[in-house]
């Protein structure tokens, strides 16, 4: 088996217009990242297709498939579980549809693993507005979003719900991984809030987000409505919660 230290997990729900472009995007880079598709029982055929590029990069390219459709966070914790057993030590999260840049990658890696950082965000809002193709109003909901995260939780973070991260193993091994209750984009928020409360070191590296070309968005008004009251439950949670500390 090719070795690596470092893991990409790409959680998909009906992206076979995406993933095989995607998949073949990140094994072209240099550091030699593997790849953990968690696909949840996409009806459009996308595991068949990582199935038919797991005997091209069979040392490479791993899957988990789930019965149905269960959600961004459980797909991540699963992700999350299987990283660690197999003793990955800079564990990514990263969306299909090239939202969320490959090349950016390598950065992400080098600010964990050159510059010390436990988490590393690939942050929108941390230089400015770095969207495109976005409509004005879900660009305004967004950074609106990260603002009134802040306000509420106090965290140090301009991109609070991104979905492009890179985690040492560290962290993952300290965070309770069955106490994280959101599944929405609120997971999002959850998983930087409780890794800052833990006391670990995150950094956010600008990135520049694109809006998907093909395929169709899973964003919806709960998902956004859960990160909403969610953050609230979060802070009030906070105060009589007893964190485990980073070592």
């Amino acid at each position: 088996m090719h070795h690596s230290d470092s893991i990409v997990i790409i959680p998909t729900y009906n992206e076979r217009e995406n993933i095989e472009n995607i998949i073949r995007a990140v094994m072209a880079l240099e550091h030699g990242f593997h790849i953990l598709v968690i696909e949840d029982g996409s009806p459009d055929g996308t595991a068949d297709i990582v199935r038919t590029l797991q005997q091209e990069f069979a040392d490479r390219l791993f899957m988990v498939e789930r019965t149905g459709k269960l959600g961004l966070g459980t797909a991540y914790i699963a992700g999350f579980k299987w990283a660690l057993e197999h003793q990955y030590e800079y564990i990514f999260e990263m969306d299909a549809d090239f939202s969320h840049n490959p090349n950016d990658l390598p950065r992400l890696y080098r600010a964990c693993a050159d510059e010390g950082a436990d988490v590393v965000i690939g942050s929108r809002y941390v230089s400015g507005v770095n969207v495109v193709n976005w409509p004005m109003g879900r660009v305004l909901m967004s950074y609106f979003a990260s603002k009134y995260v802040r306000l509420i939780t106090r965290l140090p973070i301009h991109d609070t719900t991104a979905g492009f991260v890179c985690y040492r193993r560290r962290v993952l091994q300290t965070l309770s991984l069955d106490d994280i209750r959101f599944k929405g984009y609120a997971f999002q928020i959850e998983m930087k809030f409780t890794a800052y409360q833990c006391g670990f070191k995150v950094k956010e590296v600008p990135v520049i987000f694109v809006n998907r070309e093909l395929g169709t968005s899973k964003m919806n008004s709960s998902i956004f409505g859960e990160a909403l009251f969610g953050v609230l439950q979060l802070k009030w949670h906070s105060l009589f919660h007893k964190y485990p500390q980073a070592k």
